[in-house]
């Protein structure tokens, strides 16, 4: 789905959701306190948002695997697997598993490190630990109630900001922000707006910053889609590194792709000349017969200072 454009208004339709919102923030409210989380036996580093939709939530998982793994920790992410079919817990195959069964994330993460797919978060970190992992890193598991969490991080784009401030379906907001703020340890905000938060919070500014692979994109002429949280953020990667985007089209987050979409998107370009570009993301979902004929662009996330996160790693490892 795409983001209603009232989500970032204040205007009559908000208001008329009000009700529905409340109630919704009422129930999550309820479901966490009467939960009785399970504790892992290991460090559990959660990484959610406040908002529906994409934050920038993927590469700080990946981002937090990575560092884990440079500190000699096996760290296997947790995941629910949206739009997958599998309920797991199940341990995901980067080579062999399909969108249809575990999701486009959970593909991307299993690149990376080892990944679960679990709609029970508990049983998926329960499953992590017996296969050896000794750190558990929980994707968008920030309002799920069902494991306790040793260090929490919300993660924030700066430009979407929290909308109207408007809890679901009268805004972007999963619980009201105060709420969600008044559990987290850190907030980190990719992107140079300024997001106001309260006094008090350990706040990270990052950006997402293209991964130096060799390929250059100065000068080339594309034809760039995404099927992302906020697909705009990947237009402005792309020219950030130099390309002319003379066509692009947007598609909702987690956007399914046929075979006749494809066949589009790649008859435009030959029609033009252009080079096909999409994310990391979308780029799993692509059958076989578009590799060499689309290209990803694969992005990281960059900290302003790394000494920030890395002393949250320090913390949570030292905690557990």
């Amino acid at each position: 789905m795409r983001p209603p454009a009232f989500w970032q208004t204040d205007g009559w339709v908000a208001l008329a959701l009000l009700p529905l919102g409340w109630a919704y923030a009422q129930a999550g409210a309820l479901r966490r306190r009467f939960a009785k989380p399970y504790r892992a036996p290991v460090p559990v580093i959660c990484v959610g948002n406040l908002t529906m939709g994409g934050a920038g939530k993927t590469p700080t998982v990946i981002d937090l695997l990575q560092r884990l793994e440079a500190r000699g920790v096996e760290a296997h992410a947790v995941t629910r697997g949206y739009r997958g079919s599998e309920r797991g817990p199940y341990r995901v195959d980067a080579r062999t598993d399909k969108p249809a069964r575990v999701g486009d994330e959970p593909l991307l993460l299993a690149a990376h490190g080892p990944t679960w797919v679990a709609k029970d978060r508990a049983a998926g970190v329960r499953a992590a630990v017996e296969a050896g992992a000794r750190a558990v890193i929980l994707d968008d598991g920030f309002q799920n109630p069902g494991v306790a969490k040793d260090l929490s991080i919300i993660v924030v784009d700066a430009v979407a900001g929290f909308g109207n401030g408007r809890v679901f379906p009268a805004g972007p907001l999963r619980e009201p922000v105060a709420a969600g703020l008044a559990r987290t340890d850190a907030v980190v905000v990719i992107g140079e707006c300024a997001v106001p938060l309260p006094e008090g919070i350990a706040v990270i500014r990052a950006r997402i910053a293209p991964r130096v692979t060799g390929m250059s994109f100065e000068g080339a002429r594309v034809l760039a889609f995404a099927g992302i949280g906020r697909p705009e953020k990947f237009f402005e990667t792309l020219r950030g590194l130099g390309a002319d985007i003379v066509d692009s089209e947007s598609f909702p987050d987690h956007h399914h792709y046929t075979g006749s979409m494809i066949n589009r998107l790649l008859a435009r370009a030959n029609e033009q000349s252009l080079t096909v570009v999409t994310t990391d993301k979308d780029m799993v979902k692509m059958p076989p017969s578009a590799r060499g004929r689309i290209w990803p662009v694969p992005i990281e996330l960059a900290y302003e200072d790394e000494a920030q996160i890395e002393g949250m790693l320090d913390e949570a490892l030292r905690l557990n």
